[in-house]
């Protein structure tokens, strides 16, 4: 073949790619291929990634409609991933104050200038896997300075978009060339996929090691169903902070004396806890063992002077085990005395914690990435 043929050869299978099959490695390369077909609604989903870009929200008669059709220009014109969210805001009903009344319940409150329910919805772009991407603070950068042609207010006088009015007129007024400068949607920034729990955002999720050392324990704190529970006794185990040992610990998978000491004690007092019809766990990790007691869903409330009133059932469970004080034998004074189950102590200050968890963000990732 000479030169002049195999250039033709080659303009050919440019001209006519789109109609062959893409090869599998364009679908690694975001936002190039996005798909616009106007029947589609794009709901947003779990599974479109934890990380997005609110773009613009909609609320009114008409307002599906315009952020449908935002979706659609946003995909077609700028080849962005984006999605449609619904949430209902309902300020008509009461909801429990932060104070007591005189029967000692929670107050009933109501909004004070909201009184009404509305649907809102949320015109989402992403697919990130963090706020750390390049992808998203260069998405969002361009975002900002857009103008779709669906939030034209010159074209579109009826707009639903969330205060359109006031925002042209910040823009307008603004002495900043860059800020005036801004689209409608301007004011875009990153937020959390709102279907994803809040556990996937976690960044202290366990890690698989301190996971295995949990998972086949009877009454593992990991199985705890609450949100907090009390902490009612401590056992030091290794105290080594140095990444060498601490890798040499997870490649062997043995533990030290010490560790396997304060595993056996807090075994052994929750176990006898348990004897006792108390709801008690256990939990392991590389540096303690400790023993907890109890499950709830919050661990106090805030009154309006700011202080934190403390949940009364969690108060009670730090009552219950917390260091006695008793006269110092031969001493005029007087000290603190650990409580004491079956030879082992309990902490002198029992103290509420959040229950541990395995992080859903790494769960996430490993699927995505196996």
């Amino acid at each position: 073949m000479n030169l002049l043929a195999l250039r033709w050869s080659l303009l050919f299978m440019l001209l006519t790619a789109p109609a062959l099959a893409a090869p599998p490695w364009t679908a690694l390369i975001p936002f190039k291929r996005v798909d616009t077909d106007p029947n589609k609604s794009y709901r947003l989903t779990e599974n479109q990634g934890p990380w997005h870009i609110l773009a613009a929200s909609f609320a009114g008669p008409g307002a599906e409609k315009q952020a449908h059709d935002l979706v659609l220009e946003l995909r077609r014109e700028y080849h962005l991933p984006a999605y449609i969210h619904k949430q209902t805001y309902d300020y008509t009903e009461r909801l429990d104050g932060l104070t007591l009344n005189k029967y000692g319940q929670r107050a009933k409150m109501r909004y004070a200038n909201n009184a009404d329910r509305y649907d809102s919805f949320a015109v989402l772009i992403g697919n990130y896997e963090s706020t750390a991407d390049p992808q998203l603070e260069k998405t969002l950068n361009k975002v900002k300075y857009m103008r779709p042609q669906v939030l034209d207010i010159s074209k579109n006088r009826r707009s639903t978009q969330r205060f359109v009015g006031w925002r042209a007129l910040q823009r307008k007024m603004n002495g900043d060339p860059l800020k005036r400068d801004k689209g409608p949607m301007g004011i875009a920034f990153a937020t959390r996929n709102p279907l994803l729990p809040e556990e996937y955002f976690s960044p202290e999720g366990l890690d698989e090691f301190v996971i295995g050392m949990n998972e086949r324990v009877e009454y593992s704190l990991l199985k705890n169903p609450g949100v907090f529970t009390v902490r009612v006794a401590t056992f030091k185990g290794n105290e080594t902070t140095n990444a060498r040992e601490i890798e040499q610990i997870e490649q062997s998978g043995k533990i030290s004396n010490k560790l396997e000491l304060a595993a056996d004690r807090a075994h052994r007092l929750t176990v006898a806890l348990r004897e006792q019809g108390i709801e008690a766990y256990e939990f392991h990790d590389r540096y303690e063992s400790l023993v907890t007691v109890g499950s709830f869903e919050t661990d106090g409330e805030e009154l309006e002077t700011g202080q934190v009133k403390i949940n009364p059932a969690i108060h009670r469970i730090m009552q219950q085990f917390g260091a006695t004080q008793q006269r110092i034998p031969g001493q005029q004074r007087i000290g603190l005395q650990p409580r004491r189950l079956n030879g082992v102590n309990f902490d002198v200050q029992p103290l509420p914690m959040r229950v541990p968890r395995r992080s859903i963000g790494m769960d996430y990732a490993k699927k995505l990435f196996p």
